[in-house]
C-alpha cells in the first residue's frame, strides 16, 4: 500500500506547535537563571532530546493526519505531556529530572501508538521496529533523571547522541514526506518561537523594547524575508528527486535545534538587556545576544545547504558582524550592544536587498 502524505498543516497541528513553543521558551529560563557554560550545556542537552520527538510528531502528522477523534485525542495527550515536560525543564538538573524523563516517555508512547495503529500498512510496518528503540532511549532518560548528578549528564548525552545517530542506521524514508507540509510545519515553530521571545513592554523603556523588537524582526527577516518558504519547498522536492540523503532529517534535525537554541539565547540576552540597559554585562550574557544572532544565521544557512540551496556569503558576513557586537555589551552597556546588533541586522538586510539576494542565496544547487 502506498503512503499518502498530508499537504496542509491542520489547525490542531498549529495548536500543538503553540503548546510546544511553551516548552522551547522554558529553555530561556534555564539560560537566564544559569548564565554560564553549565546552563548552556543543560539547555543544549534537553533541547536535543526534546527536538528529536518534535521531529517525530512532524513526521507523524505529515503521514498520519489527525482527522479522526481518536487521533485528535491522542494529539491532545501529547500536548499535555509536553506541558508537563516544560514545567520540569527549569529544574531538570536540580531535582525534576525524573519528572522530565517520565513526561518524555509519555510523549514517545503517544507518538509511537499513533504511528503503529496507522491504517497505512507501509507506515505501521516501518515504525513498528522504531517504536521500541525510541522507548528504550526514553527509559535511559528516565534513568538519568532518577539518578541525577554526573550520571544524568552522561545518560542524557548518550541518549541524545543515540537518537540523532539512528536515522543513519535505517533506510531513508524522506521520499514519503510532503515537502509543503514539512517546510510549513517547521516554519510555524520558528515564527511562534520568535514571537514568544518578545519581552513584556512594561519591562523596560520604549527605546530598549523597540530595539529588542527590531532584533526579533531581524531574525524573522532572515528566515522568512523573500518568499523563502517557497524556495525551501522547491528545494525539498528537488532534493528528494535527486536522492539527496536524509533530506527529511538533516535540514530539520540538530541544525534546526541549533537555530531554535539561537532564538532562546537571543531571548535570554534581550530579557537581561531590557531589564538592565545602562550597565555592562558579563561575557555569557553578551554572547547570548551576539553569538545567538550569529548562530541563527549560520544554522539557517547550513539547513538550506542540506536542502541544496546555495549558502549566502552575505548572510555569513552579517553573522560575523553580529558576533562582533559582543564587546560592546561587555565594555559599554547592554543598550549599546542592542543598538549595534539591531543596526547590523537592519543594514545587512537592506544592503542585501539592494544588491539582489537571489544572485547569492536564492539558487538551488
Amino acid at each position: 500500500m502506498s503512503v499518502t502524505p498530508v499537504t496542509e498543516v491542520s489547525r490542531l497541528e498549529l495548536f500543538f506547535d503553540l503548546v510546544f513553543v511553551v516548552t522551547i521558551t522554558q529553555f530561556t529560563t534555564v539560560l537566564e537563571h544559569r548564565p554560564s557554560a553549565t546552563g548552556v550545556v543543560q539547555a543544549a542537552l534537553m533541547l536535543a532530546i526534546v527536538w528529536w520527538m518534535y521531529g517525530g510528531y512532524a513526521w507523524l502528522t505529515n503521514l498520519v493526519p489527525p482527522d479522526r477523534a481518536a487521533r485528535r485525542l491522542a494529539m491532545v495527550a501529547g500536548m499535555i505531556s509536553y506541558l508537563v515536560l516544560a514545567l520540569a525543564i527549569p529544574r531538570a538538573f536540580e531535582g525534576d529530572g525524573l519528572a522530565f524523563g517520565l513526561a518524555y516517555l509519555l510523549v514517545v508512547i503517544v507518538h509511537g501508538g499513533l504511528f503503529t495503529v496507522s491504517t497505512q500498512v507501509a507506515l505501521s510496518t516501518i515504525y513498528r521496529g522504531f517504536f521500541p528503540v525510541n522507548v528504550a532511549f526514553a527509559l535511559v532518560i528516565v534513568a538519568g533523571g532518577a539518578l541525577g548528578g554526573g550520571w544524568q549528564y552522561v545518560l542524557w548525552a548518550l541518549s541524545a547522541a543515540a537518537v540523532w545517530s539512528s536515522p543513519y542506521l535505517i533506510a531513508d524514508q524522506s521520499h514519503l514526506l510532503s515537502a509543503k507540509h514539512m517546510v510549513e510545519r517547521h516554519a510555524l515553530v520558528v515564527l511562534v518561537a520568535i514571537g514568544a521571545s518578545a519581552h513584556p513592554i512594561d519591562a523596560g523603556t520604549i527605546s530598549t523594547v523597540s530595539l529588542g523588537m527590531a532584533i526579533s524582526a531581524g531574525l524573522w527577516w532572515a528566515y522568512f524575508g523573500d518568499h523563502d518558504d517557497e524556495l525551501r519547498v522547491a528545494a525539498f522536492v528537488r532534493a528528494v528527486a535527486d536522492g539527496r540523503y536524509l533530506v527529511g532529517v538533516r535540514p530539520f534535525g540538530l541544525v534546526f535545534a541549533a537555530l531554535l537554541g539561537a532564538v532562546v539565547a537571543v531571548a535570554a540576552g534581550l530579557h537581561h538587556a531590557i531589564a538592565h540597559p545602562d550597565t555592562s554585562t558579563d561575557t555569557v550574557r553578551a554572547l547570548y545576544l551576539g553569538a545567538g544572532a550569529a548562530l541563527f544565521l549560520v544554522a539557517d544557512q547550513v539547513a538550506r545547504a542540506y536542502l541544496g540551496i546555495a549558502i549566502s556569503r552575505r548572510r555569513l558576513a552579517i553573522a560575523v558582524a553580529a558576533l562582533a557586537t559582543v564587546p560592546a555589551g561587555m565594555v559599554v552597556s547592554n543598550v549599546a550592544q542592542e543598538t549595534l546588533l539591531a543596526a547590523v541586522l537592519a543594514t545587512g538586510f537592506a544592503l542585501e536587498g539592494r544588491s539582489g539576494r537571489r544572485g547569492d542565496a536564492g539558487q538551488v544547487e
